[in-house]
């Protein structure tokens, strides 16, 4: 079995084989992050696509001694923000019409009864909406840390900034959170 990494150098120096094979691995948890941040889902399926595309694009700039996921990663926290930026500007111009819905952010549960799997549903959805509405600097690094389950370290390099920044900005987001859903303990039990 070919190593993360020599599948890397492989995909940096054009391979598309290799590429197609970093994508089938990074694809299902990338969706995941791009759906929580934009709040949409068909609009998460558009902007993975254009992640791949870009990175495929720029696969000469990749450094296979760096992790693909993070890389990738990278990218598509940038056409989120990008996303968030062209939304702002179309709610100005449309007059604040809120472009997600109750049905976008609707997502399968486990729960056992159909009641449960209701009550389980809107809470999602209502957190969904929530952490669609966070500011982007608040935004990524609680998807980072407490849904993607990565280190408040790693998420600082993805993200450029400090440690105590990621703390700071996690804490705030949680904050915002437990006052827009008026639950601290659902928020405390989804996100920890």
């Amino acid at each position: 079995m070919e190593s993360p990494t020599d599948l890397s150098a492989r995909a940096a120096g054009g391979d598309r084989a290799a590429f197609s094979e970093l994508m089938r691995q990074t694809k299902t948890a990338l969706f995941r992050f791009v759906r929580r941040y934009v709040g949409d889902e068909q609009e998460a399926w558009d902007l993975l696509q254009e992640t791949y595309a870009a990175a495929w694009i720029n696969i000469h700039r990749y450094d296979p001694m760096r992790p693909f996921e993070a890389w990738i990663r990278t990218i598509a926290l940038n056409k989120c923000r990008d996303w968030s930026r062209r939304r702002a500007v179309r709610r100005l111009i449309r007059g604040g019409v809120d472009l997600s819905s109750p049905e976008a952010m609707a997502v399968p549960d486990v729960a056992e009864s159909a009641d449960e799997r209701m009550e389980a549903g809107e809470r999602l959805a209502r957190l969904n909406e929530a952490m669609s509405r966070l500011p982007p600097h608040l935004k990524a690094p609680l998807l980072l840390t407490a849904i993607e389950g990565r280190s408040q370290a790693e998420t600082a390099g993805m993200l450029g900034i400090s440690i105590k920044a990621v703390e700071t900005r996690v804490a705030r987001a949680r904050r915002k959170l437990s006052d827009a859903l008026g639950d601290t303990s659902a928020v405390r039990t989804i996100l920890e």
